[in-house]
Parts: structure tokens; sequence; C-alpha cells
């Protein structure tokens, strides 16, 4: 076991790893992802060690990493080349992180976002997934979780060609694939990036019932595994949403023991 001390939100916290740290000066890269371009990474954190660690690991993944120590900073850095994912810290000297994936998500939809924070309680992984973040990792971290997770949101970031069959229409509630949303009515309805999985994943299989662990792998693929209290929270605002843009109607039933069912109605 090999341990490295580095000071995060103002408290000492290790680094943990099982192996020795991998030697960066003269290794070569190996390519992350077979695309013809690295993915380009965006690390908001003002703890400039443990940037600087993870720009070393990340750049051995075969990344492009760019690194940056305020909420200020990070804006000028996507104005001038958008990432494809960006690590957050919470914590940040001049706003908050929360805030920041909150504005960055509704701005940029396609920006993958992961959180990293030392504060670990369930409640703030649940606000951040909230918010729009595709994952949320509490410090300190084991490097090849981390890189594992973050292969995973690039996996789920990656274009793929359009289905056969680009909008699943259920009467008033169509879900757009390609644009990645859901109308009612026409109106397009205003869900966070896990309410929309969670929704897509429903309606998948129409009046079948889907397992907790099934939802919460398909909205959290990698490591972490949200609660299933964070899955039944999930569900139950995903359920309001879609009752206040067509009331009197539950689209969503739960199936004791074994999850939930999207029900179509014919509303």
């Amino acid at each position: 076991m090999c341990d490295k001390a580095v000071a995060i939100d103002g408290k000492v916290a290790v680094w943990q790893d099982t192996l020795a740290p991998p030697t960066f000066a003269g290794s070569k890269p190996r390519t992350a992802m077979s695309t013809p371009l690295p993915a380009h990474l965006l690390v908001v954190d003002d703890d400039t060690e443990l940037s600087a660690m993870l720009e070393l690991l990340l750049q051995s993944e075969g990344w492009t990493v760019e690194t940056a120590g305020t909420g200020a900073d990070a804006q000028r850095a996507i104005d001038k080349r958008m990432p494809d994912l960006l690590l957050l810290d919470v914590l940040l000297p001049d706003t908050n992180g929360m805030d920041l994936c909150r504005h960055w998500h509704r701005r940029y939809p396609a920006l993958g976002i992961v959180m990293l924070t030392a504060r670990g309680d369930p409640i703030d992984r649940v606000l951040g997934l909230e918010l729009g973040a595709d994952d949320y990792l509490p410090k300190p971290f084991e490097r090849r979780e981390l890189v594992a997770r973050l292969r995973a949101v690039l996996r789920r970031r990656q274009p793929v060609a359009a289905p056969a069959e680009a909008v699943w229409s259920f009467g008033s509630l169509e879900i757009h694939l390609t644009r990645r949303e859901a109308t009612a009515h026409g109106e397009v309805l205003p869900l966070t990036s896990i309410e929309y999985k969670l929704l897509v994943s429903l309606a998948r299989q129409p009046g079948q019932a889907v397992s907790r662990e099934a939802l919460s792998e398909a909205v959290q693929a990698g490591g972490y595994r949200p609660l299933d209290r964070s899955v039944d929270v999930q569900v139950g605002r995903l359920r309001r949403r879609l009752n206040a843009a067509m009331p009197g109607v539950d689209w969503i039933d739960t199936v004791r023991g074994e999850g939930y069912a999207f029900v179509p109605r014919g509303h």
C-alpha cells in the first residue's frame, strides 16, 4: 500500500493506492479511447498539489489535461476550449462547485461533469447528481477507481448513431433519444441528467418492473452505486415532474419487492 498525504479543503487527506505510484517521466501514454483525438479534461480544484497529481495521472491515460484553481479561471478555460469532461471540486475560493455544476450543466448539456469533494455525505452526493453531475467521487479516492469512472462517463458521452426510432411516443409524453430530452404536450420537461436516464431506463420496458439495482447501474455506471433510498428519491422527483406536466396520471408504479414500472396510460 502506498499512501500520499495531500491537503484537501484545509485538511490532510490521503491519496490511496494499492500499488506504487506510476512513473510518469519517460513513460509513453497509452490511448484511453478509440477516438481519433484524445479526450480533453479540465480539473477545477484550488489544491495545486492534488491538481498536479491528477494532471500527471490523467495524461498517463492518454488524455489532454488542463487545470484551473477557481470558477472564473475554469470559465475562461471553457471559453477557449470546451472540455469533454470536467472534474469539479465542491469547495472553491470564489464560488460554490454545486452552483457551477448547475450552471454548466444547463449551459453545456454535452459536457461531462464529475464532482470531487472531501464532503462524502450521501445527501451531498444526491444533490450533486440532481444538479447534473454524471458522477460524484469523495476524497480521498483510489486512482484506478477514478480512471475507471472517468472512462465510463466518457463512453456514455460519446456520440452514438441515432436509433431507427429516435422518438418514443406515449400519448402526450415523448422521449427524444437523440436530443436527450423529454416533452409533455410539446413542452420540454426540466429533467436533470439523472431523471432523464431513469425515464429512459423505465420507458425502455413499458409495463415491466425494473429493479433498483438496474436503475442504479443505468444512471451511475462505475464503482459507486447510489443507495436504494437515493434511487427512490430520484424516482420520486421524476414522478412529481411528470405529474406537474401531466396532472392526474401516474406514469410510474411501484412494484413491491421488485422495483418500478413505467406504465403508459394513454394520457
